[in-house]
């Protein structure tokens, strides 16, 4: 083996191979490119292990590079795996089908909607909306239901300003949703035992014991989402309150409250001891709990980047190291993406990766500007670093997601988060007596109505200084959204002259300006290149909505009923009316574009009788069943017709 590696190095060998993976021509129908990695990594490393003593400096790459083909096979197999669960085969499939409860079912104004995993054909995870029935809202996780699948894959509703969530479900591991009637569902009485489903039911009971709290609906909500990650509750203006005002990262569980939770778990198991045997027990049995924690609530990524990092503080704990480092930070993120590579693409995900980072980038620099002896004054400093850190490197992908940014933020959040901190520290003791009432002692009741009263005491006030927050002049900077690009080009620069204002160096000078130069000409460009303002009949379910769409945003003109709309080249007329027995014409009037809404009986014969029009556009407001019809209509007379709530919001530039 020695004279043929000798002779023939072998990467000259693996290189055909690897050309003839990339290309399809290798092993063509029966093995998939990541297992074919998988082999070839595994194949490297065993063969490193044959080459004798003298040559193993020499060709000491060969394990790393079988190491590396491995791992990078494992995200492949996952992407592969994720995209089969996420695909319908065939799309709307209707048969019976058996699906096992996921998560806590959602009460929907109309239905339930229930998050299932199908065992055929093929696993995949639906979103079904259940007919409000009791039995329906007695539903748990693990519970196992038959139904006749009526599912349909996620689909955008094709406006130009619409979120993409049809890539968000699937992002999630989503295949589709569909409405299943009381008819159409039954359970089987069998229940599906895993530590995910317990966990859930756990986090079911823990929402049950909130509502004992006697909290008004904001206050209910905002504790269910700060201790148990569950944002069902959560109002649209309670959001943006938070989002305004710069701390919409409490509502997200995150590295702040998996710490808190981990500092109480410790505390819990403080009397194992600080060394010995007894300190090694500890931290795995905080390790088991921290974990026991993240499956509760639903381990998102952020969960499980700050369950990670707490897990190799632990470990470091154990050989007395430290563990908490950019390289804690790279593991995190290298075992996230190994068994989910779709993380990558969650904004969670993102945000969480970029704060930490930025923290541990910046949060020493600040620190050294100012120092003090003094604890309440260098706990605020601390505070404001981290806030301050952790804005530097999450505000760049705030203004690409959402295009906004809390001005206010560092105020804010010197407020609310010692705030959080003791609002889920007052969880605990309530709790341990809210368990221990069952015993009816007079100090047991006393003690947990103390605890309550301390704790909606606290929402209260978090709540009102969120809410005041958002209210003060200019508190929020909106509609500047940056694209990909401009995003890349901002973290060079803040990065660039971070580094510069610490170190007084000329080349990360140069570098931020060069990178601000460069984000100037994209601004520069984008100004220019600005696309015309649209005319556009938005497909919003149920109404009409026609809006002059320019600069990401939706100006409503006054358009009156049966009028038509200026236009400096076309003709363009908006019905809403059936009644025509007044009207006639010796010849059909010519119109370029002919929009009808909101009536379901529009008689075509009478429409084509006043008007000739090039293109019909039929808004959200018409029901289906009409739609069809007049489109039916329009093939027969060759007339092109475009249905907003088929295919999308029509738009004609101005």
């Amino acid at each position: 083996m020695n004279a043929v590696i000798g002779k023939t190095p072998f990467f000259r060998l693996l290189l055909p191979l690897i050309a003839g993976i990339i290309t399809g021509t290798a092993f063509p129908g029966i093995l998939s490119a990541s297992l074919l990695i998988a082999l070839i990594g595994s194949s490297c490393m065993l063969l490193s292990c044959f080459i004798p003593h003298n040559d193993q400096y020499k060709f000491r790459w060969l394990f790393g590079a079988g190491a590396c083909f491995f791992i990078f096979s494992l995200p492949l197999y996952q992407i592969r795996q994720h995209t089969e669960s996420t695909q319908l085969t065939p799309p709307g499939y209707g048969q019976y089908d058996l699906g096992i409860v996921l998560d806590i079912p959602q009460v929907k104004p109309r239905s339930i909607a229930v998050n299932v995993k199908t065992s055929s054909p093929g696993e995949k995870k639906l979103v079904l909306y259940l007919e409000q029935t009791d039995e329906a809202r007695g539903l748990n996780p693990g519970d196992e239901i038959i139904f006749l699948s009526r599912v349909e894959p996620f689909r955008n509703f094709g406006n130009p300003d619409d979120f993409d969530y049809a890539g968000y479900m699937k992002n999630k591991g989503f295949a589709g949703s569909g409405y299943i009637p009381a008819v159409d569902w039954q359970k089987t009485g069998r229940e599906m035992k895993s530590i995910p489903v317990m966990a859930q039911r756990l986090r079911g009971k823990a929402l049950d014991f909130y509502r004992s709290f006697d909290l008004e609906g904001d206050a209910y909500a905002f504790i269910c989402a700060l201790t148990l990650g569950y944002k069902v509750h959560l109002s649209n203006d309670l959001q943006e309150a938070f989002r305004a005002s710069g701390t919409a990262h409490v509502l997200a569980l995150s590295g702040l409250h998996v710490g808190i939770i981990y500092a109480v778990i410790s505390l819990l198991f403080s009397f194992f001891g600080k060394s010995g045997y007894g300190f090694i027990i500890r931290q795995w049995l905080v390790i088991i709990a921290l974990w026991g924690f993240v499956f509760m609530v639903g381990m998102s990524p952020s969960v499980v980047r700050a369950a990670i990092m707490l897990t190799l503080f632990s470990i470091g704990n154990l050989h007395h190291r430290n563990g908490f480092s950019y390289n804690s930070l790279a593991a995190a993120a290298f075992f996230i993406l190994i068994f989910r590579p779709s993380s990558l693409f969650d904004v969670g995900f993102q945000m969480s990766f970029s704060a930490v980072f930025s923290i541990l980038y910046f949060n020493p620099k600040l620190l050294q500007l100012y120092r003090t002896r003094n604890r309440a004054t260098k706990y605020t400093w601390n505070l404001f670093c981290i806030t301050t850190s952790a804005q530097l490197g999450v505000f760049p992908l705030v203004l690409y997601h959402f295009g906004t940014f809390p001005t206010w933020f560092f105020i804010t959040n010197m407020l609310v988060v010692p705030l959080v901190g003791i609002i889920i520290y007052a969880v605990f003791p309530l709790i341990i007596f809210g368990l221990l009432r069952s015993l009816q002692w007079d100090l047991i009741t006393v003690l947990y109505t103390f605890f309550e009263w301390i704790e909606k005491t606290l929402i209260e006030l978090l709540l009102r200084i969120v809410y005041i927050s958002e209210s003060i002049p200019l508190a929020q900077i909106s509609d500047k959204k940056i694209s990909f690009l401009q995003l890349i080009l901002l973290l060079l620069f803040i990065y660039a002259a971070t580094r510069f204002l610490f170190s007084r160096r000329p080349r990360p000078l140069i570098i931020s300006l060069t990178v601000l130069l460069f984000f100037q000409f994209t601004i520069t460009y984008k100004n220019i290149t600005c696309p015309a303002p649209q005319l556009t009949v938005f497909n919003s379910p149920g109404q009409s909505d026609i809006a002059v769409f320019h600069n990401n945003k939706r100006h409503y003109p006054n358009i009156p009923e049966n009028s038509f709309i200026p236009h400096p080249e076309k003709s363009i007329l908006l019905i809403s009316e059936t009644n025509f027995p007044a009207h006639y014409a010796g010849k059909p009037f010519p119109l370029d574009i002919l929009i009808l809404s909101r009536q379901a009986s529009f008689d075509t014969n009478k429409i084509f009788a006043l008007f000739s029009p090039a293109m019909i556009v039929l808004d959200s407001s018409i029901p289906r069943y009409a739609a069809a019809g007049i489109e039916k209509k329009c093939v027969t007379l060759g007339i092109g017709i475009h249905d907003v709530t088929k295919n999308g919001a029509f738009s004609l530039n101005f």
